[in-house]
């Protein structure tokens, strides 16, 4: 277990950490409309290659919008070992940090269902027990608090090394009934066969993998962890930077080469797609520190940054709601003269709706937390 005095390091907000979180909430909530929408306005081989990258692989391999999900548990990961220093700081025992734990995996594991999981239509033929984003950041955050609270920095990166080396070995030896071991099709793989055996009808019917698969939640998450780590410490900002950048290069180089025995496939969230991924969530978490808390030019993240003050608030609402029916409330009207720049009006209407909506919240300092 950390010392008391490591957990009671500076932990002052990090403006480059809440502009990130809006960066990758940005995509979801409104860039994947923008990227369709230009490419429809247009119709280049420019706009075609971007709007490529915001459709998820098929199976095995790495586009853009592949890096959405990682990097939302990697940032959750990041500000861990800031929020847990608080909490230490104020006289929370461990019996008290450990409820809030458990609270806060309650709380984003019944989100996921109500976003994506069909919770709030009480119809049982329709029930999804596990398959959304926020369940698995609930996943992650569990197994990363408990790796905080008992081991030193040394016997976490030593937990998530077998983390991500004990998923490889259950996905190469471990057989599949009727396919054997080694399997890594989307219908015949260890991961999705324990899905559909536990969960039955109750799984989502989709070759994304959820249970064998919280292994390597935790390890994403374990990454920022690290990554937070190394913001809190006593290091220079220069020296920061520096570790961030060839924390990154390091791991995506190690998710590429291990990709040649052990594909990157994100339905699985194999162990080479943690490393690849997390070697770009390392480069991003770097180039935002160094250009907004490092350089201090934080006016042009303003955008993201009030998106990531709410960022599980947002993610809910735009679950639940398509925000580009009020869009078209206002500008309806215009299709006919806009032809296909309409959809791109469209996105950016329905995108300024949102921000604004965030933006009066932001204001109003009605920030929503788990």
């Amino acid at each position: 277990m950390e010392t008391k005095e490591q957990l009671l390091k500076s932990d002052g907000r990090l403006v480059s950490l809440d502009a990130l979180r809006g960066f990758d909430m940005f995509w979801i909530i409104g860039g994947e409309w923008l990227v369709a929408g230009l490419h429809k306005a247009l119709n280049c081989p420019t706009t075609l290659s971007l709007h490529e990258q915001m459709n998820h692989v098929e199976w095995q391999g790495f586009h853009f919008i592949d890096l959405i999900m990682p990097l939302f548990l990697f940032i959750v990961g990041v500000a861990m070992p800031f929020s847990f220093s608080k909490r230490i700081k104020r006289g929370d025992s461990t019996a008290k940090l450990y409820r809030h734990i458990i609270v806060r995996f309650i709380i984003l594991y019944i989100l996921g269902m109500v976003a994506q999981g069909h919770l709030l239509e009480f119809d049982l033929s329709r029930l999804y027990l596990f398959s959304n984003t926020l369940q698995a950041i609930a996943v992650g955050y569990l197994i990363a608090a408990i790796l905080i609270l008992h081991l030193k920095t040394r016997g976490q990166l030593i937990v998530t090394g077998i983390l991500l080396l004990l998923f490889w070995a259950l996905m190469a030896w471990v057989p599949v009934p009727g396919h054997g071991a080694g399997v890594m099709t989307p219908d015949a793989n260890l991961a999705i066969w324990l899905d559909h055996k536990i969960f039955g009808h109750f799984q989502d019917g989709t070759n994304y993998s959820w249970i064998l698969s919280g292994l390597t939640f935790g390890a994403t998450t374990m990454l920022g962890v690290f990554a937070g780590k190394l913001l809190r410490s006593n290091r220079s900002q220069r020296d920061r930077v520096l570790i961030l950048l060839a924390a990154g290069v390091g791991t995506l180089l190690l998710g590429w080469c291990w990709d040649k025995i052990f594909p990157i496939v994100k339905h699985l969230w194999t162990s080479s797609f943690v490393l690849y991924s997390g070697g770009m969530c390392y480069l991003l978490l770097a180039l935002f520190y160094l250009v907004i808390d490092v350089l201090g030019f934080r006016k042009w993240a303003f955008v993201f940054t009030v998106i990531g003050m709410n960022a599980i608030a947002v993610y809910m609402v735009t679950r639940l709601f398509d925000f580009r029916i009020l869009a078209d409330i206002l500008v309806a009207g215009l299709a006919d003269w806009m032809g296909n720049w309409y959809e791109l009006t469209q996105g950016l209407v329905a995108f300024a709706i949102i921000w604004l909506i965030l933006w009066w919240m932001y204001r109003k300092k009605s920030f929503i937390k788990i």
